[in-house]
């Protein structure tokens, strides 16, 4: 083997095709998300809100979305260690605050419904950390995130092609 070719790359699969394009077809669902998701920004702190996103479309296994606001963070200022450590974020709770371990595990128990729903001890936590007003448009970001990991899935919408706007 000549020096060159120790230093190729192995050749990258070919990335797969949506299945279809739902926004298209279906429109007025698409823009109704589109509201959703405005709304659901309003009155959670951005920081917060990336780290909601990020987490529910890890756990959806949402590669779409996982390319979006990953680099939507990273965009805002977010560094890429708290981006990498959020999947194991039990073992790398020094990374976060309390108010962001709170909203992190309030969305894996609202993403993950079939792990004993969301308890009243994650509820708890979540209550001490947010005020009421706070904790509803939390459940309703979380809620929205995984409205929109589900089609990405569903549909495999293609990542790697995102670039964010900011």
């Amino acid at each position: 083997m000549n020096t060159n070719e120790a230093h190729e790359s192995p050749k990258r699969l070919s990335e797969h095709t949506p299945r279809l394009d739902w926004a298209t077809l279906a429109p007025e669902a698409f823009k109704a998300m589109v509201r959703l998701d405005t709304v659901a920004r309003q009155g959670v702190d951005p920081v917060l809100l990336d780290l909601v996103k990020i987490r529910a479309s890890q756990v959806n296994h949402c590669a779409y979305c996982l390319d979006m606001h990953s680099k939507d963070a990273l965009a805002a200022g977010e560094s890429a260690q708290r981006i990498l450590q959020l999947d194991a974020w039990r073992e790398s709770k020094h990374f976060y605050t309390a108010r962001e371990i709170a909203a992190i595990e309030l969305t894996e128990a609202i993403t993950v419904l079939t792990d004993g729903f969301v308890s009243d001890e994650v509820y708890a936590r979540a209550a001490a950390e947010f005020e009421e007003t706070e904790l509803a448009r939390l459940i309703v970001a979380i809620t929205t995130i995984n409205a929109w990991n589900r089609f990405g899935v569903s549909t495999r919408l293609v990542p790697g092609h995102y670039t964010p706007t900011t």
